[in-house]
This record gives C-alpha cells, sequence and structure tokens, in this order.
C-alpha cells in the first residue's frame, strides 16, 4: 500500500464546559474536518469533555492511540481554567515549561497594544516540554505542536489561521474528493440501489442524507471517493439507477 493509497486519521478532542452547557455552539468540528480532507486525513472519532484534567487526559490519551494524528481544541487561555496544557502535559508525562520564543511573542503582541504581558497572559506561553509553536496571528497566542499532537484555540476564527499555518505540513493520504446528487425520493425507496452501488464501487461511499421541505420528502446522497475515475462511476451508477426507477435527481444537490 502506498502513502496515497493508507487512510490517514485524526482524532479530536472539544475541550470545555461551555460546549457542554450550550452555551458555545461548537464551528470547529466541522471547519477541522473540512481542512483535514483536503489534507488528505480523515476525521475519525470527536469527543467534547469538561475542564476537568483527568477527563481531558483519558480522552487524550485513547484517542492520539486510535489515530495518526489528535487535534484538541480550548482551553489554552489565560484564566485559571484554561488547564489543557498541564492536562496534556500530564498525557505525555512530561514538565510544562515557558517557551521563550511564545514569550518574546506575547511580549511583542502586548507591547504594540500598549499593554503589559501579565502573570495571567504568561500563562499562554506555557506549552508541554518539547513543544513546537503554531503562529496565530489574531491574538498573538500560538497553538501548541509535541509531535501529532496539535493544540488549538477554542474560538474558531484562531483555529483557522492556526489550522492555515499548518496547512501542507501534514503527511496524508489523497484528498477525499465529494459529489452530491438530490433527488425528490424518500430514502427507503432507493436503499436497496444506494447498497447495489456502492458494493460495486470498492473505493467509494455512499451518504444518504434525508429532509422534508414543501411538503415533500426528498434526500441529498453525497458520494465520496479518493480517486476520481472511480467517484465518477459512482455518481453516474447512480444517476443512471435513479433515472431507469424514474426518480429525478439533480447534480450538485437540492
Amino acid at each position: 500500500m502506498t502513502a496515497a493509497e493508507r487512510i490517514w486519521t485524526a482524532g479530536l478532542v472539544i475541550i470545555g464546559d461551555e460546549i457542554l452547557s450550550g452555551r458555545t455552539h461548537d464551528k470547529n468540528i466541522a471547519q477541522i474536518a473540512t481542512w483535514l480532507q483536503v489534507q488528505g486525513i480523515r476525521l475519525s472519532e470527536v469527543r467534547v469533555v469538561p475542564d476537568i484534567e483527568e477527563r481531558i487526559v483519558e480522552a487524550v490519551n485513547a484517542l492520539r492511540a486510535a489515530n495518526d494524528y489528535l487535534f484538541t481544541t480550548g482551553g489554552i487561555g489565560p484564566t485559571h481554567d484554561d488547564i489543557t496544557v498541564d492536562a496534556i502535559a500530564r498525557a505525555l508525562n512530561v514538565p510544562v515549561v515557558i517557551h521563550p520564543e511564545a514569550r518574546a511573542m506575547l511580549e511583542r503582541y502586548y507591547a504594540s497594544k500598549g499593554t503589559e504581558l501579565t502573570d495571567a497572559r504568561l500563562r499562554m506561553a506555557r506549552v508541554p516540554q518539547g513543544a513546537e509553536l503554531i503562529p496565530n496571528r489574531m491574538s498573538g497566542a500560538p497553538g501548541i505542536r509535541i509531535g501529532n499532537l496539535f493544540l488549538m484555540a477554542g474560538v474558531p476564527h484562531i483555529t483557522a489561521g492556526m489550522l492555515d499555518s499548518l496547512t501542507g505540513t501534514l503527511e496524508g493520504g489523497a484528498p477525499l474528493l465529494t459529489e452530491t446528487v438530490g433527488c425528490w425520493v424518500a430514502e427507503s425507496e432507493v436503499a436497496d440501489l444506494l447498497r447495489e452501488v456502492e458494493q460495486a464501487h470498492d473505493n467509494a461511499q455512499i451518504g444518504s442524507y434525508p429532509f422534508f421541505r414543501e411538503g415533500r420528502t426528498g434526500a441529498n446522497f453525497v458520494i465520496r471517493s479518493t480517486d476520481a475515475d472511480t467517484l465518477k462511476s459512482c455518481v453516474d451508477s447512480l444517476c443512471d439507477g435513479l433515472a431507469t426507477a424514474g426518480h429525478d435527481f439533480t447534480p450538485g444537490g437540492i
């Protein structure tokens, strides 16, 4: 199996009581999953855990053992309940240290704002020993990389900037390609067709996403493959099958 054929996976740990309480709606899962697909990596599992060190350690150790990469979001800020760095250090059995480059970055950032680097703000320079930094153009506080583990911000637009800094730096396989076909039909009516088409295309998957609009039932079928020819063949077979069964379909989805 070549590197392009291998399926690379990543886990994600979302950290924060505010997510579990519903006060904050998570947007990082979708943007990280989308970014990973472009890198040729599939998001295989997500866990949402509270601001409790033991729970973070447990989730981190489980997901990093099961995947090629692990991402965390949240809990790397300046307040007392930002405990991600401590939890990751404990999971890796390494001490927490002040990263000199992170300290310098924070000093420059707050100097440009005309404010000082307080002890609370200096917390954002703490990293597990041996870590590298992920640049953050938004707030000066960097993300953290230690091996194949990435500690990202909880704020989605800051996470987006960190992901941009990582683009092209991770080893992965072929990007996952997708096409969508929409149809005004109950998915139960075409379940056999979906199964037959998928089974005829080894390197393709078909997801069915039903909806109810305008008093009508329909579904969007999302076809995924890492191979462009396989994807096209699968889409063509599905469309032919829908047409033969007398169902109108819409390329690109409804």
